[in-house]
């Protein structure tokens, strides 16, 4: 089959169809707002590309001013996926495009209307494509392989409408929008299909990987608080705890609430539940650094630090007990206290497992509960010193 402008038209159609499609798929599963942006996009590409068609019968308005004009168009809902994707917000003189292609239709016809209408073409949608290839720089943060291609994929395909805008200046260059002849509207109608191909497989990696992502995010975390669950926890220890030395001690708080079901039993469970999440903005709020937080499960948090000391250890333990005890003393009206109890466990050896240093903690937790609650039991295993309260 020769790669004549109406059948690289045809492939255009059918490919920016099918890339609308999926997007559209996808859309419908994640809902991500980027996606319908996109799928929109090839939507558009793949009626512009069909009414293209329509100039070998003599429609040129319809053919060319309004067929490029959806080509403009798409890649403007392109930029706008993008912005979503990254969270940029758009300047409203992005609309100001639509103000200037409309504006092509005074052009007076002539030997140059051609020329004119595919250079505003040209670069409409270069502006558009690197505008898009820019927000997707790194700022700082790793991009996904998927959005790294978006970016590139979008940079080449705005030099590539930036050189073809540049032809229109060289002399004896031939531009017959109307019969499709010009050596640089064929090689434009072949770069088209091929961008088309490329860009829709970086759309969909690029919200692929940011899907993956959010599913791991939430898999490690607690649905009611967000800090961590174990497994999660389980982890991401060992790098923390490989580092632990006698110059460098590490630590577990080990933190249950007291009295916590007389909370669900008077005030109901949704009231249970907002203080596990004020307990948890507290542990969050007060982390220092080298130091990992999680819900171990109902109203059991835990505390693992590096790099620490029982002077520090206590002065953490003892304010998150004091600020937890004053908020829930004037939210809740209880008939006893609703208070912390802390195990701690200081250690300047790598534990066998997180599981037995959390069972240290738990025998801490048992001491401290014991003794009345609303306290926190030390062991310090670096020194081997007794157990203190505090």
């Amino acid at each position: 089959m020769p790669l004549d402008p109406l059948t690289m038209l045809t492939l255009s159609v059918a490919l920016a169809a099918a890339a609308a499609l999926y997007l559209a798929v996808e859309w419908g599963s994640i809902r991500e707002p980027s996606l319908l942006f996109w799928s929109a996009g090839f939507a558009t590409i793949s009626v512009g590309s069909t009414l293209a068609l329509l100039r070998s019968n003599g429609y040129l308005l319809i053919g060319i001013w309004f067929a490029n004009g959806l080509l403009v168009l798409a890649h403007w809902l392109f930029l706008l996926g993008v912005a979503r994707f990254t969270g940029t917000r758009l300047s409203r003189a992005w609309y100001l495009i639509f103000v200037a292609w409309t504006a092509l239709l005074l052009l007076p016809e002539g030997p140059l209307w051609s020329k004119l209408m595919f250079l505003a073409n040209s670069l409409l949608v270069a502006l558009l494509a690197l505008r898009a290839s820019a927000l997707l720089r790194p700022h700082g943060r790793s991009l996904s392989v998927g959005a790294v291609q978006l970016r590139y994929v979008l940079l080449a395909h705005g030099l590539f409408y930036i050189a073809k805008s540049l032809t229109v200046v060289v002399p004896g260059t031939l531009l017959d929008l109307t019969a499709f002849r010009g050596e640089i509207i064929q090689i434009s109608l072949v770069e088209g299909t091929m961008a088309i191909m490329l860009i829709a497989l970086s759309m969909t990696g690029t919200e692929r990987h940011r899907r993956e992502k959010r599913i791991a995010r939430l898999a490690a975390r607690d649905p009611l608080t967000t800090l961590y669950n174990r497994r999660a926890l389980e982890a991401r220890a060992p790098r923390l705890l490989e580092d632990v030395s006698s110059a460098r001690p590490g630590a577990l708080l080990l933190i249950d609430i007291d009295n916590f079901k007389l909370v669900n039993d008077l005030f109901g469970h949704g009231a249970g539940d907002r203080l596990l999440v004020a307990l948890s903005e507290m542990i969050r709020s007060a982390l220092p650094e080298r130091a990992l937080a999680a819900r171990l499960g109902g109203d059991e948090f835990v505390i693992l630090l590096g790099e620490t000391s029982s002077e520090r250890l206590l002065a953490l333990g003892n304010a998150l007990r004091e600020q937890f005890n004053s908020t829930a003393a004037q939210t809740f009206s209880t008939p006893e206290p609703v208070t912390l109890s802390i195990g701690a466990s200081l250690f300047d050896q790598p534990p066998a497992s997180l599981a037995a240093l959390i069972e240290q903690g738990d025998a801490a937790l048992y001491e401290s509960k014991r003794g009345g609650r609303d306290s926190i039991r030390l062991v310090d295993r670096s020194s081997g010193e007794p157990l203190r309260t505090s």
